[in-house]
């Protein structure tokens, strides 16, 4: 039987969890019902993925979880046991962060990382992405202080970043 299995027989029970995480390995315990995202926050104090809405709506607590975008707020933790998760603080230097820069693509910042983490995810499934893909991309994501514009803007330069050979969109 796997964690995932036992774990659902008894929510409050305490369970053994493995997982990679910004490439690396690191073990833990966690309670059944928890989630992703509060096991990344409050076990491995990785603060980057938010608690926003906490049901899936506004994707602050986007996360590449096997190299798609995932929110973490409606992932168990168990469910991540053996999974590959990188977090905003495995980015290093990607395309998309430095695009958010450059292009000035927030205000206040809450919804940042999970905007840059569902770009990241989009530049690695879909390189040659048009406008209308990105688009439909970003809408799993809310921002409440600026226009999209700047966003899909970032979005955009990075995918001609990729294009031109600029830095690779690895994590880590």
């Amino acid at each position: 039987m796997n964690v995932l299995e036992s774990a659902s027989s008894n929510s409050n029970a305490i369970y053994p969890l493995e997982m990679e995480v910004n490439g690396e390995r690191r073990w833990l315990w966690v309670r059944a019902a928890e989630t992703l995202l509060h096991t990344l926050r409050d076990h491995l104090g990785l603060t980057g993925c938010k608690p926003g809405c906490e049901n899936g709506d506004c994707g602050a607590c986007t996360v590449i979880l096997n190299g798609l975008p995932m929110k973490s707020c409606l992932m168990l933790a168990v469910e991540a046991d053996g999974q590959r998760i990188t977090t905003i603080e495995g980015l290093k230097h990607s395309p998309v962060q430095e695009q958010f820069v450059l292009k000035q693509a927030f205000q206040c910042g809450y919804c940042t990382s999970g905007f840059i983490m569902n770009g990241h995810g989009l530049l690695s499934a879909h390189p040659d992405a048009d406008p209308e893909t990105i688009r439909l991309w970003l809408e799993s994501n809310i921002c409440r202080c600026t226009s999209y514009e700047e966003i899909h803007g970032a979005i955009m330069a990075a995918l001609a970043v990729n294009k031109e050979g600029g830095p690779a969109t690895g994590s880590s």
